[in-house]
């Protein structure tokens, strides 16, 4: 009988033992779940300080060429500097490309600071490529757009050349139903 019950302590004690071993994994885990939680909280925070800087940066970089290219309007000698058209073009086209790019700039900067999703910037940009000076300084300007190739403002361009050509082919005045606007993917 004696034999029995110190194997029986001694499983008893074991078992305590493991349990204990368990109970102290458990809590290690628990206390390294808290400062994963924790990280990964600061960690998002960090994300969102990045992107709300991102788009800072972006407001400030479109105010900065706004002003730019206000002076350049006001100020026939300043324009030649940004005539980088292929084909000569009157002062007066020239201040007119100044401010189409002006409002396509500004489009595209209201869709990357996430104020509008894609589709709103493609049905934006359908109305605006209504007007024949918006057209006309989209195709002076395809040159530069070609040295775009593989970046975000890219698509957008190629986007827009496609919307245009739908336009063109259209088979209706009713040009606010041509074009399927697209998807954020």
């Amino acid at each position: 009988m004696g034999t029995k019950s110190v194997g029986l302590r001694r499983l008893h004690a074991a078992t305590a033992a493991g349990l204990g071993m368990v109970a102290g994994v458990i809590a290690a885990v628990a206390a390294q779940r808290g400062t994963l939680d924790a990280i990964n909280r600061r960690f998002e925070r960090l994300e969102e300080q990045a992107g709300n800087q991102q788009r800072a940066n972006l407001a400030m970089q479109q105010r900065q060429h706004w002003e730019l290219l206000s002076k350049a309007i006001d100020d026939p000698e300043l324009a030649e500097v940004l005539d980088y058209f292929e084909e000569p073009v009157s002062a007066q086209k020239r201040r007119q490309y100044l401010f189409a790019n002006a409002q396509y700039t500004n489009l595209l900067c209201y869709y990357r600071i996430g104020n509008i999703p894609l589709d709103e910037f493609f049905m934006h940009a359908r109305g605006m490529f209504q007007n024949p000076h918006m057209r006309d300084y989209w195709e002076a300007t395809r040159p530069q757009r070609a040295s775009l190739r593989g970046t975000e403002e890219a698509k957008l361009g190629e986007m827009i050349d496609d919307l245009l050509s739908q336009l063109d082919e259209a088979d209706t005045d009713e040009w606010w139903v041509v074009g399927t606007p697209p998807t954020e993917t």
